[in-house]
Formats: C-alpha cells, sequence, structure tokens
C-alpha cells in the first residue's frame, strides 16, 4: 500500500518525507487557506519536497472552467495530479484530461456506483470518503470493498482506490485488508501507525537492560 500525506504544512511534508514512508502528497482548498499562503507557491513547494504525485484540486464547478485551472496547475510540476470532484463536469473534464495523458484524482466518492463512472473516465485515482460514511453511521470500510470488487471484475480499469478521509490507525489497516491501493492520512494518523504500549514497554526495559552492562556500540 501507498502512503500519501494529507496535508499543506510544507514543514510536516519535509519533516515525513525525510522518513522515506511517503509516497506522494494530497491537498484540497481547505488545506490550502488553513496554510495562510499562495497557493500555488504553496504546491510548488511541495512539489520540491517529494518526488511522487501531489494532487491539486480544481475549484470551478463547470468542465471548461476545471479545464483552465488544470492547465494552470500543471504548469507548477510534473507530479502534480489534477484533483477534480466527482460530478458530471468533473467527470467529463477528467476524460478529456486523462485522453491528453494528465493523471487524475476524482474525489469526493461515495458510492460504488460513482467510482465505476470515475474508472470509465480514466481516472488514475478514485478518492472514497470513508470518514464521512462513518459520520453518516454506514459503513465506510464496505465501500472500499465494494470498488475493490468491480474494478478487480474489469482489468481493464486502471484507476487505484485511494481511501481518503481517514481518521484512525484501523482505518488504514482495514482499508490495506479491503484492497485499497493507497491511503491518504493527516501526519497524527501518520504517526500513529508505529505506537504500540508493548513497543514502548519493551523498548524501555532493552534500553535500561543495556545501560546496566556499561557498555558502547560504538568505538571509543
Amino acid at each position: 500500500m501507498k502512503f500519501f500525506l494529507d496535508t499543506a504544512d510544507t514543514d510536516e511534508i519535509r519533516q515525513y518525507a525525510g522518513t522515506g514512508m511517503i509516497d506522494g502528497i494530497t491537498t484540497n482548498p481547505s488545506l490550502i487557506a488553513k496554510s495562510g499562503r499562495d497557493v500555488f507557491e504553496v504546491l510548488e513547494e511541495i512539489c520540491g519536497l517529494v518526488s511522487g504525485p501531489v494532487s491539486a484540486e480544481v475549484t470551478a464547478t463547470d468542465t471548461d472552467g476545471m479545464l483552465a485551472e488544470a492547465a494552470r496547475l500543471r504548469e507548477i510540476a510534473g507530479n502534480i495530479v489534477i484533483k477534480a470532484p466527482l460530478t458530471w463536469a468533473g467527470l467529463t473534464a477528467t476524460r478529456k484530461l486523462a485522453d491528453d495523458g494528465v493523471a487524475v484524482n476524482v474525489t469526493l466518492c461515495f458510492s460504488a456506483n460513482q467510482a465505476l463512472l470515475a474508472a470509465k473516465a480514466g481516472a488514475a485515482y478514485i478518492s472514497p470518503f470513508i470518514g464521512r460514511i462513518d459520520d453518516m453511521g454506514a459503513d465506510g470500510m464496505e465501500l472500499i470493498r465494494e470498488i475493490r470488487a468491480i474494478y478487480d471484475n474489469y482489468p481493464d480499469f486502471k484507476t487505484e482506490i485511494l481511501a481518503a478521509s481517514i481518521r484512525t490507525s484501523a482505518h488504514v489497516r482495514d482499508s490495506a485488508l479491503a484492497g485499497a491501493d493507497v491511503a491518504t492520512l493527516p501526519p497524527a494518523t501518520l504517526e500513529a501507525l508505529a505506537k504500540h504500549p508493548l513497543t514502548d514497554k519493551g523498548l524501555d526495559a532493552f534500553l535500561k537492560d543495556w545501560a546496566a552492562t556499561g557498555q558502547s556500540l560504538l568505538k571509543e
């Protein structure tokens, strides 16, 4: 499974990119706004920090507007992925962009039928929002399983399932079990993946025992 970091905070991206565990970045207008900086300046800096795909979202709601914004966003860097909403205008723009060889992340997916349409439109990624589905009292993970089954039925589909709106480390685990190709997660959730109380307890015991020997693994 690939991990994308869901943030527009360049300090966070710089920190976690250094771990070698980050395969890409997803952003959206809300995250960019939170940074308080110019959108093009932020995206250019992010693209310089990671070599993987960086999703940058259009804000127009009509196809022509989306295509015009996509053209401007693509000027930033070669690893920009256009993020478009799962509307008919967004799907039409996705098809046109895909035909031109442009990678598109279709976002705001809440049903398997929507995911089917995105794949037919040639989307590089489909982003089902599992956390928001859970908030409605439904099972977001069931949507991942449904999309996986549909895509596996049609090998010609090349769309990757990008589990989004991830809230917990359990969401990451369950998305991986369900066959999602990518998980995009906030830095705090990524950090939590490595945490377990028994790991901390075991490390503490090992370090105390080692300290008692008075030895060093480094040459004096």
